[in-house]
């Protein structure tokens, strides 16, 4: 792991892969080995995204940066309000500082969304993205109690009760049991997350403009990919992304739920690698 000291705080991120290490640097129009940034979801980490490390890191051209969100992992936390805006400036002062000017960017569930935050204050330094488990909707109004309750109950009991309650919904109740790994390793993401971390995204989430109109303006290539039997963001919204963004395909993963990258790590992966050799100018290996 590496770290970074930015606006106060202390990101953890790993930086993997990629030929020429030093990244894109200003004035020049494309980078020699093309930059993927993954963010992570809630209540999560960057470990979340090992077996996509594991697939692209070693192999191929990409240069894969994945950071650890503010609150999160081994990144400052904050109290208070993260709002997705905060996020997504912290992810553009980690790749300043890193001189990477453009990005295709992926993330899941609300990694997804910060994503789709990214593209809106960043459009300029998004070659593509890819969105995972997630929706471009605003909050209802019943959500943002709910953020607001859940805040307020990690802060006051922690995050043991929520992890067990919630587990069988981020990986779908049969791979609880048929993989444990990933589902010890899901549940101890969540165990070690700050409460104050994760109720500060919670609190910001809830505040999260409607992507929808943003998604018909982004001219990028797209992918956007889904678990079967996501309970939290299901297989309409994903079609629904699909059908706003102009240049897009639609995964579908079988067999997962909201985390399809751990549950079903070589589907998930083909599809990313498939979507990334539109960007690379070199084939991947075998």
């Amino acid at each position: 792991m590496k770290s970074a000291e930015l606006d106060g705080i202390t990101i953890g991120y790993e930086d993997h892969g990629g030929a020429h290490r030093s990244g894109e640097h200003y004035g020049e129009h494309r980078t020699a080995d093309p930059v993927l940034l993954l963010v992570h979801g809630h209540p999560f980490d960057r470990s979340m995204w090992a077996p996509q490390v594991r697939a692209f890191a070693l192999e191929g051209p990409f240069r894969l940066i994945v950071p650890d969100l503010r609150g999160y992992g081994a990144t400052t936390v904050v109290p208070g309000v993260t709002r997705f805006s905060r996020h997504a400036e912290d992810l553009a002062g980690l790749l300043d500082q890193l001189h990477v000017r453009r990005v295709v960017i992926g993330g899941l569930s609300m990694g997804g969304q910060i994503a789709m935050e990214f593209c809106r204050l960043f459009r300029d330094r998004v070659e593509g993205v890819v969105l995972a488990d997630t929706s471009a909707a605003a909050e209802t109004e019943e959500g943002r109690r709910w953020r607001a309750e859940t805040a307020d109950r990690l802060l006051r009991e922690g995050m043991t009760g929520y992890a067990d309650e919630v587990l069988a919904k981020m990986i779908a109740p049969y791979n609880v049991t048929a993989l444990p790994d990933v589902a010890r390793h899901v549940r101890r993401m969540m165990c070690a997350t700050d409460p104050e971390g994760a109720a500060a995204a919670l609190r910001g989430r809830a505040e999260r403009p409607d992507y929808r109109e943003l998604l018909t303006t982004l001219d990028v290539p797209a992918l956007v990919v889904v678990g079967r039997d996501d309970p939290y963001t299901p297989v309409a919204d994903a079609k629904a992304m699909h059908a706003a963004l102009p240049d897009s395909e639609l995964v579908v993963i079988e067999g997962a739920a909201h985390m399809p990258n751990l549950e079903r790590p070589d589907a998930f992966n083909a599809a990313l690698g498939t979507f990334l050799d539109r960007f690379s100018p070199l084939p991947r290996s075998a």
